[in-house]
């Protein structure tokens, strides 16, 4: 599953973006990043050494940071952004490259005809009403009759929500297997993308400010997360993970009552990186076995 996930700045405090100078290294890692669009950071130091190793094996490979903050001060005259966030799930960061210069659905206009643009519409406000950050099939396909445009068939809906889906503009959650006389959870529904929420944090704030949802700790948007039930603030997992740390008894930053909640884990590179090593390394004992 692709997890949605909430933004932040890429500059830190404090520190100033210098004027860039592109260099071969710089132009073949953002001519990769354009090809997958969207990167786990994992996969961008990686890309990044890919890259110091093809054109400037000798040089030291520059801190993440700086590389790419250089990057950035070459593109902010194109209003073109590398943007870091982070997955509201698990707290993965996450990188893209984002087009400032026009709005999200204007940009999707290239894309898509204006009756599909106008689901789209349809599915992000439904996701953004929800109290848990998704938008069930069923209720997207039900808004068919209501679209601009040329009309669409419900089965023609379900096309255009796979489109969404393959741009990585939505992420479909699907049925998860559970006992016969349980229902499944979240089975035919849809969330942002975390490209998406990556691009469209400042639309959505600006187009829905009274139901625009935001966590109380980092103060960024919200779609999916956690909510006090007593005062309501609400927070996303890993935010919550980071703030109840070693707290045997969680309470609300807020109102100070009980946290009802179960605390998540905060996402550790260190053992994500680990765990995938040695998955691969059993992977390859096996193939060596057959």
């Amino acid at each position: 599953m692709e997890s949605v996930m909430f933004s932040c700045s890429f500059t830190m405090q404090g520190s100033t973006r210098r004027t860039g100078i592109m260099t071969d290294v710089h132009r073949r890692f953002l001519q990769l990043l354009m090809t997958h669009g969207v990167l786990e950071e994992w996969d961008v130091k990686r890309l990044q050494k890919h890259c110091y190793k093809v054109h400037d094996c000798n040089a030291p490979v520059e801190k993440l940071e700086d590389f790419i903050n250089n990057i950035n001060s070459v593109l902010e005259s194109l209003y073109i952004e590398i943007k870091k966030g982070v997955t509201e799930d698990d707290g993965r960061p996450i990188y893209a490259l984002v087009n400032l210069a026009t709005t999200p659905i204007s940009k999707m206009a290239s894309d898509f005809a204006e009756n599909e643009l106008d689901l789209f519409r349809k599915a992000l406000e439904l996701i953004i009403d929800s109290e848990t950050g998704f938008a069930s099939s069923t209720n997207i396909l039900n808004m068919v009759d209501q679209l601009k445009g040329k009309k669409m068939r419900k089965k023609e809906a379900e096309q255009v929500l796979q489109k969404f889906v393959q741009s990585r503009w939505l992420t479909e959650v699907l049925p998860r297997a559970l006992p016969s006389n349980r229902p499944t959870e979240k089975e035919g529904e849809f969330t942002l993308h975390t490209r998406a929420i990556l691009e469209m944090e400042q639309h959505i704030r600006e187009t829905y400010p009274d139901a625009v949802k935001m966590c109380n700790i980092c103060h960024s948007l919200l779609i999916q997360g956690q909510s006090c039930e007593t005062c309501g603030i609400r927070m996303h997992s890993p935010c919550v993970a980071k703030y109840f740390k070693s707290n045997a008894e969680p309470r609300c930053p807020n109102c100070n009552d009980y946290w009802p909640h179960e605390i998540p884990e905060v996402f550790d590179p260190d053992k994500e990186r680990e765990a995938g090593l040695s998955k691969s390394n059993r992977k390859s004992l096996r193939s060596r076995q057959h």
